[in-house]
């Protein structure tokens, strides 16, 4: 389900204002697109233009993490996090030693792909998410009383569950390296990665702030059930967006 366009900043307030529960249906996505990128990489803008056109597919989850491995190109890219690095280069472990780039997509923790490649990410996601099947188990978000209440459905094995929030709508300008003197402009930017707790199969809630969310200028935010690989990120198994995403 799409909901009608509003400024975050508009809803924050309103939410916690009445300090009443106020449900906001989750949509049940088939996929979720990371797409790894950097300020410094001059491959980068085709995967970024598409990044806004995933976006209002509305089973798709899609985000952008910045990289730091490319800053020593002359631009310090003004929105990475080593966190994001360490993140792409757990997935290329998982997948046996294999080498991380910009753009790159990894779709539902497993399928690796070019970000920039039309084709290949819609292959991507047919394989990792065959047809319009949603993801396995069910994920649930709502704001109630100025808290994120996340309810985890059932299903197999264990996996953990993280709040994301990202920045909708990013614009960069870039001085230097590669990129200098184009603005480049990114759709749904992770801020942070936020633990919400372990789930084992059964049903479960998290709770988390509100104000949460509003870390490092971030507008929105994505929740992600994740299973893990060897001691790295592995499959992501469920997956909600939350309100103007």
């Amino acid at each position: 389900m799409r909901h009608p366009l509003r400024t975050w900043t508009a809803l924050f307030p309103a939410v916690c204002a009445l300090l009443v529960g106020q449900a906001v249906a989750s949509p049940e996505p088939r996929a979720v697109l990371e797409l790894f990128v950097s300020q410094g990489c001059s491959a980068c803008r085709p995967a970024n233009e598409l990044m806004a056109e995933w976006q209002r597919d509305p089973s798709l989850v899609v985000m952008s993490l910045p990289v730091n491995y490319w800053d020593y190109l002359g631009w310090k890219d003004t929105q990475a996090d080593p966190m994001f690095t360490a993140r792409q280069k757990g997935y290329a472990k998982a997948r046996k030693g294999q080498r991380v780039y910009t753009p790159e997509m990894i779709v539902n923790g497993v399928v690796s792909c070019v970000g920039s490649a039309r084709d290949q990410v819609v292959q991507a996601v047919d394989q990792a998410a065959p047809g319009t099947t949603p993801l396995p188990v069910a994920v649930r978000v709502r704001e109630e009383n100025g808290l994120i209440i996340v309810d985890v459905g059932e299903g197999t094995g264990e996996a953990e569950a993280w709040l994301l929030p990202v920045r909708r709508h990013s614009q960069v300008a870039i001085h230097r390296g590669e990129n200098a003197g184009r603005t480049e402009t990114y759709t749904n930017v992770v801020r942070a990665v936020l633990p919400l707790g372990a789930w084992a199969g059964a049903t479960v809630r998290f709770e988390m702030p509100l104000e949460a969310v509003r870390t490092k200028d971030a507008d929105a935010y994505v929740v992600l059930l994740q299973k893990a690989r060897e001691g790295h990120p592995g499959r992501i198994v469920g997956a909600a967006k939350g309100p103007g995403l």
